[in-house]
C-alpha cells in the first residue's frame, strides 16, 4: 500500500528555517509527482510546492518562491522542502501528497495523502 510520512516541523522564529521531509513507500518512487501542501487554521488545503520524481520539474507558489526548496531523493524515496526565511504567515500544517501522474498540471489529483507536520512561525 501507498504509504507517505511527513516530518520535520516545530517551532521557529520569523526569518528562520526548517527542513520537511517526506519519506514514501509502496510505490516506485522515480515516476511520480510530490507536492507540498499548507493548511492554515480556517483555510483549505493549498499547494506550496511539487516536484516530478521523473524529470526532477519543480513548481512554487508565489509566494514561496526564492524561500522555500523542493527536492527528491529517489535513492531514499524521500522528498525534502527546505524553507527558509520563514514569516508568520506560512504557520500551518504541511502535508505531503502523491499523483500517479509525473507531469503536475493545473488538473493533477492527488490521490494519496500523508499525516501533516506542523509549522508554527512565531513574529
Amino acid at each position: 500500500d501507498v504509504q507517505l510520512q511527513a516530518s520535520g516541523g516545530g517551532l521557529v522564529q520569523a526569518g528562520g528555517s526548517l527542513r520537511l521531509s517526506c519519506v514514501a513507500s509502496g510505490f516506485t518512487f522515480d515516476n511520480y509527482a510530490i507536492g507540498w501542501f499548507r493548511q492554515a487554521p480556517g483555510k483549505e488545503r493549498e499547494v506550496d510546492s511539487t516536484i516530478s520524481t521523473s524529470d526532477g520539474s519543480t513548481y512554487y507558489k508565489d509566494s514561496v518562491k526564492g524561500r522555500f526548496t523542493i527536492s527528491s531523493d529517489n535513492a531514499k524515496n524521500t522528498v525534502y522542502l527546505q524553507m527558509n526565511s520563514l514569516k508568520p504567515e506560512d504557520t500551518a500544517v504541511y502535508y505531503c501528497a502523491v499523483s500517479g501522474d509525473p507531469f503536475v498540471t493545473s488538473r493533477t489529483q492527488w490521490d494519496s495523502w500523508g499525516q501533516g507536520t506542523q509549522v508554527t512561525v512565531s513574529s
